[in-house]
């Protein structure tokens, strides 16, 4: 037995035995045997690095990295299957960081259920645990978190903070528990220049300095009090570090040109939760009555992800596939459904029910075969909520290449994100570059299998994964670590609709 395995099998029954699993009930989960598990914690059994992101996910944790320059992972597609089944949503990823931030409140206890299990979550997590963040996984997708009595934020863990640009949100809450602190600049996708303007203008009128120097972020502040702002852009994450920060400032502020989108609704509920006062959730002009102190014990499961639903209407559609979508938030899908209608798609959707959430409004949605696809005859472009979400707006390029006609789509808020829209020509796709922020696609087109390099942003990189699902033959798609972090298990629920994708091992 190698010395690596001895190595990682020791970590798998330390962090299998904290979370209070059985090797029977950890084996469940795995959907192996108990006997793999004995051999797997006793280093007598190698390990790939698909079966390594199982048990990864399984236990809440990276057990090794698995994405250093040198080892990476990749994926595998023999495309142009029909799919069926059914798929259920899983939480957002995006309502779930900001909760995160906003777990930094509260003194007593937070209890999170149906997490989800990604890259960007995991980073997150880690740099809780390194300032001292008590995080215990529960019941396999649900989390605990208590804060400590002194958080410890010199031993903030740097390399996780710089991997996700959730980190930024972190400033709301942490100004309530120092006066100054640093913390890294925030990373995530890269989609050309992203200033923090929107969080530092806004972060300022409750007294707060922030500088920039050698890569960090200087935050300072001698006294906050409850205030009116006006939103530099109405940004999400500038939103919603502002609703944080509010919470805790007892008195009344105001936030205009607010961000009524999905993840700030959500976050607004959960503060809810936690005895926070919110007048106008939904609407662009928030109240928030801030409390002086939280202490609270709190369960809470964010609402489903429109951003995912999206990714399986993408993949049905590419696929011609009838395949049903659980726990769709359909109040964040409506324009798309409608635009995909106009198109040529066609739904089956079902009577509405409430999340657990008890409030975000679900639907369970069918995809049905279709025809033929025709291009819109006006662009097809982002607004704030209740307009198309911005993070929907590229699945719209692979449906549109299937579709007769030409197609404008303007990503006008991220400085150059279209320019990976052109990664689609790789699979005989048609997409003309206008400038960093239109392309223009002409279809239709069948799409062809190819090797890519994943783009380091996370909705260019699940485009192409579409498309090759839709390309007769094999293809390979190259370092998906950006799908990772937004994605839970993606290649596996897809298998369990018929896709014939698996893992690559690179070096």
């Amino acid at each position: 037995m190698s010395n690596q395995n001895h190595k990682i099998g020791q970590l798998i029954s330390q962090l299998r035995q904290e979370r209070g699993l059985t090797q029977a009930e950890f084996a469940k989960r795995l959907k192996t045997s108990q006997s793999a598990v004995n051999r797997m914690e006793q280093g007598k059994q190698n390990l790939s690095l698909e079966t390594i992101a199982r048990i990864s996910a399984a236990l809440g944790r990276d057990i090794v990295s698995i994405n250093t320059e040198t080892q990476k992972l990749g994926f595998e597609i023999n495309g142009g299957k029909e799919l069926k089944g059914e798929i259920t949503m899983k939480s957002s990823k995006n309502a779930a960081v900001a909760i995160l931030a906003a777990s930094l409140l509260n003194e007593g206890t937070t209890y999170l259920k149906n997490v989800p299990k990604i890259e960007e979550v995991y980073r997150l997590l880690e740099v809780l645990e390194s300032i001292g963040v008590h995080i215990k996984w529960v019941k396999d997708t649900d989390l605990e978190i208590k804060m400590p009595k002194t958080l410890r934020l010199e031993n903030i863990d740097t390399s996780a903070a710089k991997k996700t640009r959730s980190i930024i949100m972190f400033m709301g809450a942490l100004i309530h528990k120092q006066k100054s602190f640093s913390l890294p600049y925030a990373g995530g996708c890269h989609l050309g220049k992203r200033t923090i303007a929107a969080h530092k203008y806004a972060l300022e009128q409750f007294g707060v300095k922030i500088e920039t120097q050698n890569g960090e972020y200087l935050v300072k502040s001698s006294s906050l009090n409850p205030t009116e702002i006006t939103m530099y852009e109405m940004g999400d994450t500038a939103t919603e570090n502002a609703i944080i920060a509010a919470a805790l400032c007892k008195g009344t502020t105001t936030i205009r040109f607010a961000s009524s989108n999905y993840m700030v609704q959500d976050l607004c509920i959960f503060l809810s939760t936690l005895g926070v006062k919110i007048d106008g959730i939904g609407t662009s002009t928030l109240v928030i009555n801030g409390l002086e102190r939280i202490n609270k014990r709190v369960v809470y499961a964010p609402a489903e992800d429109p951003l995912e639903a999206m990714l399986f209407i993408t993949v049905a559609t590419v696929t011609n596939s009838v395949i049903t979508l659980k726990r769709c938030p359909i109040d964040f899908l409506r324009l798309e459904l409608l635009k995909l209608e106009k198109m040529g798609l066609k739904f089956i959707v079902s009577d509405e029910y409430l999340s657990h959430n008890k409030t975000t409004k679900l639907v369970d949605i069918t995809t049905q075969k279709w025809q033929k696809l025709t291009a819109l005859e006006d662009k097809i472009h982002p607004l704030p909520y209740p307009g198309i979400n911005i993070d929907n707006l590229p699945f719209f390029v692979p449906i549109a290449a299937l579709a007769e006609g030409e197609t404008l789509i303007h990503d006008w808020v991220f400085e150059d994100r279209a320019l990976y829209f052109t990664e689609l020509n790789k699979l005989n796709a048609n997409v003309r570059l206008l400038d960093p922020h239109r392309v223009i696609v002409d279809g239709p087109t069948n799409f062809k299998p190819a090797e890519v390099i994943c783009p380091p942003a996370l909705r260019p990189a699940t485009i192409i994964l579409a498309a090759m699902l839709g390309a007769k033959g094999k293809s390979i798609l190259r370092n998906v670590y950006s799908i990772n972090r937004g994605y839970e298990s993606l290649a596996e629920r897809l298998r369990e609709l018929g896709a014939d994708i698996k893992m690559l091992q690179e070096f």
